[in-house]
């Protein structure tokens, strides 16, 4: 059995290595091939054919998080229906290796792959995406921004409150044109701040705004708002807010640590924000590595199956579409979910579930059947 094992796992491991290897290159490619026309852009001309190389080898990590469950799947599958065609699984069935057995030897395989899938999208596909964003960012000259309003903030200050709105981050590190709105404990806005930049101190409890805009709203015996306007050349406020949080508010959530989502979601709790998509984010990114599981239980019932006669070419085609139809569902239901506001534990486990009991029930019908 523990050469059955050994040969099963070196059979797969090759051929999940080589369908990784295969559709990484196309992506590193295309990636390639979308970054030749930023060359020679930025300031001084400064993004160069090495920067263009180098950004598309630091967004692999990635690729190869989002394609590890999916090419496990395809590896398996190929494996598991070239031993149905030459009769080997047969063979192995003969030499005691029942359907628990099988199964068994496929998910200490399969758990392998989700320790390998975690490590690389909490350890190595966060870091190397931030690395690949500066380096772009630094010789374009571009800010880094997500959408078309940036960064909203909130923070908890004293009696009352402040919402922040950071529209980019520079190559420098430096927040670009921000704005802070400051309420009262009654939620009546009391001070408006606009300012070009804003650094971080190095103390990590304030802001340097420059080129800042003061509004004050003082409220008058009448009731009405009395505007007091001022404009400084600098100005400190006092924020907890730190470099990563505002970076991590920039970043796409999947392309976030999982430690990192879980302290942003404790910040937007304690200030009373909606974290409801990036709780979404969070359990996805727990039970994105367990789809490996799936995908190995999924391709264990093609060693059933009478494929003498069947190219193994269509059985890995067959393969590679039941992969997309998870990576889709695994993407829709998180938008689902946010939109119905599920339990984000449910949004982000009900494909691999659903998945799980297709697999199952196949393995259980082909057994029975055997």
């Amino acid at each position: 059995m523990n050469t059955i094992q050994r040969m099963i796992s070196t059979q797969v491991v090759g051929k999940v290595s080589f369908a990784t290897a295969g559709f990484v290159g196309l992506f590193f490619f295309f990636d390639l091939a979308d970054e030749l026309k930023w060359i020679g852009k930025g300031p001084g001309a400064g993004y160069s054919f090495e920067h263009a190389l180098a950004y598309v080898l630091l967004m692999v990590p990635s690729h190869i998080y989002e394609l590890l469950p999916i090419t496990v799947l395809i590896g398996t599958i190929f494996v598991m229906s070239q031993f149905a065609q030459s009769s080997e699984f047969t063979i192995m069935r003969t030499s005691g290796m029942g359907p628990t057995l099988a199964l068994r030897n496929l998910l200490s395989l399969g758990l392998a792959f989700v320790i390998l899938t975690f490590a690389i999208g909490d350890y190595l596909s966060p870091p190397s995406s931030r690395l690949a964003q500066l380096l772009r960012t630094r010789y374009l000259g571009v800010a880094y921004t997500q959408g078309v309003t940036g960064a909203w903030l909130k923070e908890n200050q004293g009696k009352g409150h402040s919402v922040v709105n950071v529209l980019a981050l520079n190559p420098a590190s430096e927040m670009q044109q921000v704005r802070i709105f400051a309420f009262d404990a009654g939620g009546r806005l009391n001070t408006m701040i606009r300012a070009e930049k804003a650094l971080f101190e190095d103390s990590g409890d304030a802001w340097l705004l420059q080129n800042v805009l003061v509004d004050h709203f003082n409220s008058a015996q009448s009731g009405m708002q009395a505007l007091q306007r001022e404009q400084l050349p600098g100005l400190r406020w006092p924020s907890e807010m730190t470099q990563e949080m505002v970076s991590v508010a920039l970043l796409k959530p999947e392309r976030m640590a999982t430690l990192d989502l879980f302290r942003y979601i404790q910040h937007l709790n304690s200030n009373n924000q909606s974290s409801q998509r990036y709780e979404i984010e969070f359990w996805k990114k727990i039970f994105y590595p367990l789809s490996c599981l799936v995908m190995v239980i999924l391709a264990l019932p093609f060693a059933y199956l009478h494929l003498r006669s069947t190219p193994i070419t269509s059985v890995v085609f067959w393969g590679i579409l039941i992969g997309i139809s998870f990576f889709l569902m695994n993407n829709v239901f998180g938008h689902i979910g946010n939109l119905n506001a599920w339990a984000p534990w449910l949004a982000a486990a009900t494909p691999g579930m659903i998945y799980m009991l297709i697999s199952l029930l196949a393995f259980s019908w082909l057994v029975l059947r055997h």
